[in-house]
């Protein structure tokens, strides 16, 4: 069968199948609730369980356990490189993870809007200004609390089309600029600057100061 070529619609395609195994778990690593249960359970302020998983992530995913049970999620019903297919997961994982220990509901269609917005990084909210929504110094989960299942979707497409600059139209990922994940699968530097602002701002979408 003859390779596709990477489009916004496989983009989407991908996000949504990762959100699932997010939710739902692969063979080998915990789900996102999993995950985050495991912060919860030390006890402790919400914010620096967030820290303590965003430093997690940045130090063990690149590690062969940690990836253990990707080769079965790339095992994808579309045609997408693996390595987009990696790191999408990883990263949808670790921002639902955190909406969780925020205390947001990961199952709702608004908060899974939201954990796509974080993927976009910086341009999260230039995403929501160019559809005139107004946010402050930050995107909360108030920022689209109220509005319509069609501008959600518009947001998700706006992502993917985010997405799809980053990664570039032929699969080619420029590591200095697409979400990261990792050494071995793909092949490439971790990029830990880029990590820490998705995480930094999942944090602080999903998670309130104490």
């Amino acid at each position: 069968m003859a390779k596709e070529k990477l489009s916004e619609t496989i983009i989407m395609k991908t996000l949504d199948y990762a959100y699932d195994k997010a939710l739902n778990g692969v063979p080998g690593l915990d789900s996102a609730q999993e995950m985050a249960e495991n912060y919860l359970a030390k006890g402790g302020k919400k914010i620096d369980m967030a820290n303590s998983l965003i430093r997690w992530q940045n130090t063990k995913a690149t590690t062969s356990g940690f990836l253990t049970g990707l080769p079965g999620l790339i095992a994808m019903p579309i045609t997408i490189p693996a390595n987009i297919a990696s790191v999408l997961y990883v990263q949808v994982r670790m921002i639902a993870a955190l909406a969780y220990i925020g205390g947001h509901d990961i199952k709702d269609d608004k908060v899974k809007t939201l954990v796509y917005l974080c993927l976009a990084g910086n341009g999260a909210k230039d995403i929501v200004k160019d559809l005139g929504i107004v946010v402050g110094k930050k995107i909360a989960t108030r920022t689209v609390q109220n509005i319509s299942g069609k501008t959600i979707t518009i947001i998700n497409q706006k992502v993917g089309f985010k997405l799809l600059t980053k990664f570039g139209e032929k699969g080619a990922i420029n590591l200095g600029k697409a979400i990261p994940i990792v050494g071995g699968l793909i092949g490439g530097t971790f990029d830990l600057v880029a990590t820490n602002t998705i995480g930094n701002i999942a944090r602080n979408t999903f998670i309130d100061k104490e």
